[in-house]
């Protein structure tokens, strides 16, 4: 799947998706308005067959419209004369129950002598009576005499009559969610093919390297005359076997990611003397390198437990970044010190070094910070990965400073147990 036809998928994928949430909160907005509107003519009909009824009980004709809405959750009507909080309560409770409006509410009576509206109760779903706190109620002058009603519950009743809706919204959530998901896996394993196909093509350029030296080297040694000129012999196979050291390099770097990624690195921890190690990996770049490689050795406790291989393992795979990044002239210093109980081993060049925003990701597998031309750097993008997973298994701790046409370092914090 080409990256035109993923990211047409993508859109067209997100457009429907808006789409279908848009259609989802239009509908669910529109049967939110229609159960408050019936919510609203229910309360206005107990509210008026509550205030005729009381009317009828003082034997006073009935008024046509004696409620009025002076807020979306608050209700007055008319009294026409002072009236009993009990006699009140009984008959909200009882017409309430006749038009199934269980929710919460709480009423009052204004007293025209004190121009207050004495609170009478707050009346739970249960329609028993509540200890909660009690809320002045507004006054109004549209009435001489009238009770207002409130109920503080109105937004979470009318949501719990949604239950079809609820159900619909969440299952665009999760076919919402799936769709995320679904877009995170495919971008992925896109990446991951990518991934994949950079390094098969690095490895294929990095393997035909010495095995195309090895074949021409071969070649010379199989001439007869070669035997009467030693010194091109010794030149020869000191070629096959530098080039051969370095495919067993390039294969352990594959095998041991292998083994990381099953989790089957089994360390051998013993005394080790981390100078002689320093030593025996430098040994063979001196003079490559010549003035070009220092070694600042200050340190003096210098014994440490580690796996031996793997610590030999590290120092190369952060010297040899160090030198590919370098440039034409590398300039990589290697220096320990000691910091209280632990050493520190740091390994810096005046290379290319590395930009900000690629510094977290260059310990991820097969990554390698954009040079311009994926082979003009040597290397699988495995070595950093290694790195960081021998320093994770010993316990120790690890470090990167960097900045773009100066350089970089690796410090690595050894501690001593």
């Amino acid at each position: 799947m080409n990256r035109n036809t993923i990211r047409l998928l993508v859109i067209l994928g997100t457009l429907s998706i808006t789409g279908i949430i848009a259609v989802q909160a239009y509908w669910v907005k529109r049967a939110f308005d229609l159960k408050e509107q019936q919510f609203r003519q229910t309360v206005m009909i107990s509210l008026r067959n509550v205030a005729n009824r009381i009317s009828a009980l003082y034997k006073l004709s009935s008024i046509e419209n004696p409620v009025s809405q002076l807020s979306s959750d608050y209700y007055v009507a008319n009294l026409r004369m002072p009236l009993n909080a009990d006699v009140l309560e009984h008959y909200l409770k009882e017409e309430f129950k006749k038009q199934n409006l269980q929710t919460d509410f709480e009423y009052g009576i204004y007293d025209c002598n004190t121009d207050k509206i004495v609170y009478g109760a707050y009346i739970n779903s249960n329609f028993e009576e509540s200890s909660t706190a009690k809320k002045a109620l507004p006054k109004t002058d549209k009435y001489l005499n009238y009770f207002g009603v409130r109920f503080p519950s109105k937004t979470s009743y009318l949501a719990s009559r949604l239950d079809i809706w609820v159900i619909s919204s969440l299952i665009t959530l999760i076919v919402t969610a799936f769709f995320g998901y679904a877009m995170f896996i495919i971008l992925k394993q896109k990446r991951l093919s990518e991934v994949q196909r950079d390094f098969i093509n690095n490895m294929t350029h990095e393997f035909q390297t010495p095995i195309s030296t090895i074949r021409v080297a071969t070649d010379v040694l199989s001439q007869p005359k070669i035997m009467e000129q030693p010194e091109r012999l010794k030149k020869y196979i000191h070629i096959i076997r530098q080039e051969n050291n370095r495919l067993k390099n390039q294969v352990d770097s594959v095998l041991n990611t292998a083994r990381m990624e099953r989790g089957k690195m089994e360390l051998n921890i013993q005394l080790q003397e981390l100078h002689s190690i320093i030593d025996d990996v430098t040994e063979g770049i001196k003079a490559e390198l010549e003035d070009d490689l220092t070694l600042d050795l200050k340190a003096t406790k210098t014994s440490i437990y580690a796996d031996r291989t793997q610590l030999i393992s590290l120092v190369r795979n952060l010297l040899e970044n160090a030198i590919k990044y370098s440039g034409k002239k590398p300039c990589v210093r290697i220096k320990t010190e000691n910091i209280g109980e632990s050493i520190r081993l740091s390994i810096s060049d005046k290379g290319i070094g590395i930009a900000p925003e690629h510094l977290n990701k260059i310990f991820n597998k097969f990554y390698r910070v954009p040079t311009g031309n994926t082979h003009n750097v040597k290397g699988f993008g495995l070595g950093l990965s290694y790195v960081k997973e021998i320093v994770k298994a010993h316990k120790w701790d690890m470090k990167v400073e960097s900045e773009p046409g100066k350089g970089s370092t690796f410090t690595i914090i050894i501690k001593q147990e």
